[in-house]
């Protein structure tokens, strides 16, 4: 009897081992999973905020883009146009300051002494040419 009592404890201790082996391989499973779960999770939050922070810098860069464009053709437009308007104007000088060189070429032609209305002539003609020197340089600015 004692011997069936030594083989019934030595088998109910296999049994605990076995039991406890089954319980530690539970719980590494349990963690195992575990760990891939939580691992999984983090992958995927940091490969969604990756694409999401692309498509923003992609968006952001293609307002940009457009605000710059809208903003260089208008710039364009009002460098255009104050062009044309110096241009107008110098034209219209210089027909001003050839008028006013025919006067005083008719006026020295005319005259044998130099006279007031010679030195009236030359005041505009200097005034003229001082508005168009004006011009030129605020044109050559704006370029």
């Amino acid at each position: 009897m004692q011997q069936s009592n030594l083989e019934i404890h030595a088998g109910s201790r296999q049994a605990a081992t076995a039991q406890k082996r089954k319980g530690k391989l539970a719980v590494a499973v349990f963690l195992g999973v575990w760990t891939i779960l939580i691992g999984g999770g983090v992958f995927g939050a940091k490969w969604y905020i990756d694409r999401m922070q692309t498509n923003l810098t992609a968006d952001i860069e293609r307002q940009t883009a457009a605000q710059i464009q809208q903003l260089q053709s208008s710039y364009d437009a009002s460098l255009q146009e104050l062009e044309q308007q110096h241009t107008e104007e110098m034209n219209a000088l210089k027909g001003k300051v050839d008028a006013l060189n025919e006067l005083l070429t008719f006026a020295k032609d005319n005259a044998d002494t130099k006279t007031d209305n010679s030195n009236k002539l030359y005041t505009q003609l200097n005034e003229v040419k001082k508005q168009l020197n004006e011009l030129k340089k605020n044109l050559d600015v704006l370029k």
